[in-house]
């Protein structure tokens, strides 16, 4: 984590209190009206796809492009798509993924973010704008009534999110990358740690998933 950076500091509190209060501000203005929800997911879906674009052109200038380690493969470049196409293409289907895996992915990037620069920097920028927007979005649709988790939907996602890692394996075991930690833990402390040597703590991660997305499929289970 870049040196400069407390953990739960007073910048790192403002950030989290921002992406605490904007979803509750934008589904109160979402609540409105058709019109009022129209342009809130419009702005939020061009403002996630500008961020991206913007992050990936940066990427290109300063890095040149990069294969096979460059690539967007991480699971969380799954969900910030996901929720784009939930916001432009109304996708319940993209949305319902994002829910589960955004929200336990994403949220804990935000709570304990591994930045690799300074926090005044711009790929820290980006790194709040990317996890931080993701929730943002994820429970504007929730909290305002654009969107809902149908039954089925935390196996649904959990199959998707399976499905993606099963080819972001694939393409590990012809490269040699370690895209998701599928192949090796991280070189830094992280709580795979504490999750068992290769091949159990994927098995670890996997019952922790089915036990988060349960939880957030709790609050519509009489629904």
């Amino acid at each position: 984590m870049a040196a400069e950076f407390q953990l739960f500091g007073p910048a790192h509190l403002a950030i989290l209190a921002a992406i605490a209060a904007a979803p509750a501000g934008l589904a109160r203005w979402a609540r409105t009206g058709p019109e009022a929800a129209r342009k809130i997911k419009l702005g939020l879906g061009v403002f996630l796809l500008v961020n991206e674009g913007v992050w990936w052109a940066y990427r290109l200038r300063t890095e040149g492009f990069r294969f096979p380690d460059g690539l967007p493969l991480q699971l969380s470049d799954l969900v910030i798509w996901l929720t784009i196409i939930a916001l432009l293409a109304h996708s319940l289907f993209a949305f319902e993924v994002a829910y589960y895996a955004g929200l336990t992915t994403a949220a804990m990037a935000v709570l304990t973010p591994d930045l690799w620069a300074p926090l005044a920097s711009y790929p820290s920028a980006y790194f709040f704008l990317e996890h931080g927007g993701v929730v943002v979005a994820v429970l504007t649709l929730l909290l305002g009534g654009l969107a809902r988790p149908r039954p089925g939907s935390m196996w649904r996602a959990f199959a998707a999110a399976n499905l993606w890692a099963l080819a972001v394996g694939a393409f590990n075991t012809a490269f040699g990358t370690n895209y998701m930690y599928l192949c090796r833990k991280p070189a830094r402390a992280s709580l795979l740690d504490y999750l068992g040597p290769w091949p159990w703590y994927l098995v670890a991660s996997q019952a922790i998933a089915i036990a988060l997305f349960w939880l957030l499929w709790l609050p519509f289970r009489k629904r």
